[in-house]
């Protein structure tokens, strides 16, 4: 595959864990191959969680560029350990042990040039942990891999008509007013006007900060965050040279006609940006770590254990994740052509 010039080696699709929908929508995913114009991908994982869940065509490959002559006909798989029969809903440690061995491997290849970019598939994070995993979760265990601190890497959740940063994750709500600080929010904002840049070719993006309190504080008479924390903040941004507006109260920032004016919500906590992007875009969000020498994306939802195995898992977010992650590829390679 090529973009303005450059070669774009296939793209590394991680499959999650063996137990979860990661197998079946991954395969869907290759199903759609031509109706969604999908470029050329590689599933990384264990061939029986595929079979366990899909009875299309399978070509095991040694090497990623082998998966181009397979992909037209075959979904090409480079194999990852072995656990034995899989059963569709039933978690593991074996089945852990494969998704932390799939992520290791997958994160590797696109590390080195030998893959597009790294889509991930959904795992279990209390499995993960059983076996050791230290991370609180597949982005910053990529970004410690691509040698980048997990403050410098920032998780954003796209789809088609909203993008958002959660500076703050997966933490208590109660810690997050003593967590947020100039240096944060400013470091987020930097991250996310350079990944719009290089990933999605907005060449002035437009951030919107969400405030912490109801109606963005009430000029300090429901909290004073907004004043001592996130105008500052914003100045420096603006200082930057960087398009920075707010603090604006959350409950005004995602109707259709504020959307229009920005590129990227910033928001304080996890729920405030993760509620409106799954409300619009459950089946087709897309999860993004910017601030990466590669591209990472991943389907924004989890492994979704209850429907496994039952042909009932829907792969728009996967389609949307390769989608995105081999439009952002492509324009980092035609940026360096």
């Amino acid at each position: 595959m090529t973009a303005g010039g450059a070669f774009l080696p296939p793209l590394a699709v991680a499959m999650g864990d063996s137990a979860g929908i990661g197998p079946e929508i991954t395969a869907k995913a290759w199903e759609a191959r031509g109706a969604e114009r999908l470029a050329p991908f590689f599933a990384v994982g264990d061939p029986v969680a595929v079979r366990a869940v899909w009875r299309g065509p399978i070509a095991q490959i040694g090497d990623p560029r082998e998966a181009f002559a397979a992909f037209g006909e075959a979904l090409p798989v480079l194999p990852i350990g072995d656990t034995g029969p899989v059963v569709p809903g039933a978690p593991s440690l074996g089945t852990a042990h494969i998704a932390l061995q799939s992520l290791e491997v997958a994160t590797g290849l696109a590390s080195a040039g030998a893959a597009g970019a790294l889509v991930t598939g959904p795992v279990s994070k209390s499995q993960l942990y059983a076996i050791g995993f230290s991370h609180p979760g597949q982005t910053e265990f990529v970004a410690e891999r691509c040698g980048i601190t997990a403050d410098n890497a920032v998780m954003m959740l796209a789809g088609p008509t909203l993008r958002v940063v959660p500076i703050t994750v997966h933490v208590p709500l109660a810690a997050v007013p003593s967590l947020i600080s100039v240096e944060l929010i400013v470091a987020k904002g930097r991250v996310t006007a350079r990944g719009l840049q290089r990933n999605f070719g907005i060449a002035s993006p437009r951030l919107a900060f969400a405030g912490l309190n109801p109606h963005a504080g009430e000029n300090g008479a429901i909290g004073r965050e907004e004043i001592e924390v996130l105008a500052p903040a914003i100045e420096q941004l603006r200082a930057d040279g960087i398009d920075a507006s707010g603090p604006y109260a959350a409950d005004t920032l995602f109707h259709a006609r504020a959307r229009q004016g920005y590129d990227a919500a910033l928001c304080l906590y996890h729920d405030q940006a993760l509620i409106p992007i799954k409300t619009l875009h459950f089946d087709d969000g897309v999860n993004m770590t910017l601030g990466l020498p590669i591209v990472r994306t991943s389907p924004d939802h989890g492994t979704a254990f209850g429907i496994a195995g039952q042909d009932l898992a829907h792969p728009g977010a996967m389609i949307a994740a390769i989608r995105m992650a081999t439009e952002a590829a492509q324009r980092r390679a035609e940026a360096t052509a």
